[in-house]
């Protein structure tokens, strides 16, 4: 069985965020299925920041997610990371712990940060760093119910499981080619978009020569 603890430890040792546009990943996509694509991204997005909780339950790792407010006008219902705008003059460490404070109640205490992914670009202009965190089992969440309906964990072995993947292609534009990208079901949740594309970008870290 896997030690993914360890293996992420390791894999994200030293990494911080990298904001250059060459670093740039669409949600799913490797480095070069992104450059690849040619989209005409702008040259300046707004920057944001998600954590990516990873809570050490006591026979796993698990993912740590939320679904969005269903009357929230954008992405509404959909299973998303904490995390938003990043303000000025603050880190996206900071962001990161922050949003997760102010959205679910997941108090700093709890979590150690262990490295970063490079930033995801999303099609609705902003430029995502992931902030990826072991969380200690004994927090207690209180939801900010205007932002989120409810939190719930996926063990991180069947994320990172690709019998688990659920490949379908997708257009990232209009008149850009169609590229291969992956959802993660999992009960009745469904797992799409720049949240899975985040974490099928660490399992690709962790189980590959691909550094962040």
């Amino acid at each position: 069985m896997t030690d993914w603890k360890a293996r992420i430890t390791e894999r994200l040792a030293g990494s911080e965020p990298r904001h250059a546009r060459e670093d740039w990943l669409l949600p799913g996509l490797s480095r070069e299925e992104t450059e690849a694509l040619k989209l005409p991204l702008p040259a300046t997005l707004t920057p944001a920041a998600v954590l990516v909780p990873l809570v050490e339950r006591a026979r796993d790792l698990t993912v740590l997610l939320t679904q969005r407010a269903i009357e929230l006008k954008s992405h509404a219902g959909q299973i998303s990371f904490p995390g938003g705008r990043v303000e000025d003059g603050e880190s996206p460490r900071a962001a990161a712990l922050r949003e997760a404070c102010e959205e679910i109640g997941l108090e700093p205490e709890f979590v150690s940060i262990v490295g970063y992914l490079p930033d995801h670009v999303l099609l609705s202009g902003f430029r995502v760093t992931p902030v990826v965190g072991f969380v200690r089992p004994g927090f207690e969440l209180q939801l900010a119910s205007k932002e989120v309906q409810d939190t719930f964990e996926v063990p991180l072995a069947f994320v990172f499981e690709p019998a688990n993947h659920r490949t379908h292609l997708r257009r990232f534009a209009a008149g850009a080619a169609e590229v291969e990208v992956c959802d993660i079901p999992y009960g009745v949740h469904h797992i799409w978009g720049a949240t899975a594309g985040m974490l099928i970008t660490l399992y690709r870290i962790c189980t590959s020569e691909e550094r962040p």
